[in-house]
């Protein structure tokens, strides 16, 4: 899926290097197998955001429950964030480890990052309001990002 790389710079590049994930595995009081340290490898040849069946392609000879364990532990240290789409299918991005959200073009598929601390008071007001414990959450905005509706605008 194509990328709008101006986009990434809502809350700064993500510059993981396998020796980062590779920590972050060590680091969640599993071994270091060499599956893993491959998926290690994959993960940073996939680009911006990819479903599991590309990792799984992407690192051949890896099971697919070690797969989509390492998925799970990377989310639970923060590397690897899970995103759904518009159309309702799963991918990851290898991501900060700075608590976020998703901006998602519904046009070209590009995710990009945003943090704000508006929106996690606005969150917390609503915690506050309904009574709940919030113990997690998840949002995603959907739309067009500047590329596209550039595109749109000029095809007109």
């Amino acid at each position: 899926m194509p990328y709008a790389g101006h986009l990434r710079g809502i809350i700064g590049v993500v510059s993981n290097t396998a020796q980062q994930i590779e920590h972050a595995i060590a680091g969640s009081g599993r071994r270091l197998t060499g599956p893993r340290r491959t998926l290690a490898e994959a993960l940073l040849t996939l680009g911006d955001h990819f479903a599991a069946e590309e990792l799984l392609q992407a690192a051949p000879g890896v099971g697919r429950a070690t797969v989509f364990r390492t998925l799970r532990m990377l989310q639970e240290s923060g590397l690897v964030c899970q995103v759904v789409m518009d159309d309702g299918h799963t991918v990851y991005r290898l991501g900060s480890e700075e608590h976020h959200h998703h901006v998602i073009c519904s046009e070209c598929g590009a995710v990009a990052d945003i943090a704000s601390t508006r929106l996690e008071k606005a969150l917390g007001a609503i915690a506050v309001e309904t009574g709940y414990e919030v113990d997690a959450h998840r949002l995603e905005l959907y739309g067009r990002c500047p590329d596209c509706r550039a595109a749109r605008a000029s095809a007109k």
